[in-house]
């Protein structure tokens, strides 16, 4: 089953991209991302209430519904929003992909996990070949203080995002399941992206042409409704810091998927990468070796264990 929820997880996201160019045009991003997660919050909720599913939270674990709503349904997207303004994407995904880093060192000092040498080893193999991957974006791109700012802007999204993660691990230890907490997570998080708007002036228009509303439908119901909710599984079930290596796979998907769409073309460097992110997701969720003498029942949390 985890092995499920990762791959729908990497092949959702690495192909969310394209629906992001399609909603560019006349709709603010702002406001296209609120519609986004208000329309998947009404979709989790009449699931959830249809099928009696719906858990009741008290007043703490709304209050960390509402800055997960903040942290992973809101400000990230805003951040990076910021961030490509000066930065390519492809090193807007590299930043991204340190999540895997972040985490482990979220999970180290909220939970007291250790911290295992494969995810750091795995980790930093995976940002090494997504350099390779993105090298020719790099190479062409002008350095400056516009760079460097972009940068900033997208490890405050990357933070915010690991943020996002640690809550919903701590709503999981405390029982709650990812559909729940998402539920009140996007409601609040498109509640924070709508007052942004109305505070910076930002207009609420709407585009009917069936391109905007088919991307829209499939970043609210697959992107959001399914994907997040598969990630946040695996983030209770693997750790925050092994669920985390989706952020280095699926820009694999997206150029993939960009061959279809931009023409991309694999190079060289681009296949040195591609080899150095799949050892390195080996390295992540390989099963360590355990001397006869001190092996033990293991617990069900690898990728391929239910």
């Amino acid at each position: 089953m985890n092995a499920v929820l990762y791959l729908a997880t990497v092949l959702i996201w690495g192909t969310t991209w394209i629906a992001l160019k399609w909603q560019l045009g006349p709709v603010p991003i702002a406001a296209s991302i609120a519609y986004r997660f208000s329309l998947a919050a009404v979709v989790l909720f009449a699931l959830l209430l249809l099928t009696r599913r719906l858990q009741p939270m008290n007043r703490t674990s709304h209050g960390i519904a509402l800055a997960q709503g903040l942290c992973l349904f809101s400000v990230n997207f805003m951040c990076f929003l910021q961030a490509m303004q000066w930065l390519p994407s492809g090193l807007s995904a590299v930043v991204f992909s340190t999540a895997t880093l972040w985490n482990a060192l979220g999970a180290r000092l909220c939970f007291g996990q250790r911290i295992a040498p494969a995810v750091i080893g795995g980790g930093g193999l995976g940002l090494l070949g997504l350099g390779l991957l993105f090298w020719p974006q790099w190479a062409n791109h002008p350095a400056g203080g516009g760079t460097l700012l972009g940068l900033c802007w997208a490890l405050a999204g990357t933070m915010c995002f690991s943020a996002g993660n640690m809550l919903s691990s701590l709503h999981q230890r405390r029982g709650l399941r990812p559909l729940t907490t998402n539920a009140w997570g996007m409601l609040y998080g498109a509640l924070w992206l709508a007052g942004y708007c109305l505070v910076r002036g930002v207009p609420f228009t709407w585009d009917t042409s069936p391109l905007y509303l088919g991307a829209l439908l499939y970043l609210a119901i697959p992107g959001s409704v399914i994907a997040f909710t598969a990630y946040l599984t695996l983030v209770g079930r693997l750790g925050p810091e092994r669920a985390a290596y989706c952020t280095v796979l699926f820009p694999l998907v997206a150029l993939n998927v960009s061959i279809w769409f931009e023409g991309y073309h694999w190079s060289g460097p681009a296949l040195a990468g591609l080899a150095l992110v799949m050892l390195g997701n080996w390295l992540v969720f390989r099963k360590p070796r355990q001397r006869p003498a001190e092996a033990q029942p293991l617990k069900a949390s690898g990728l391929t264990r239910s």
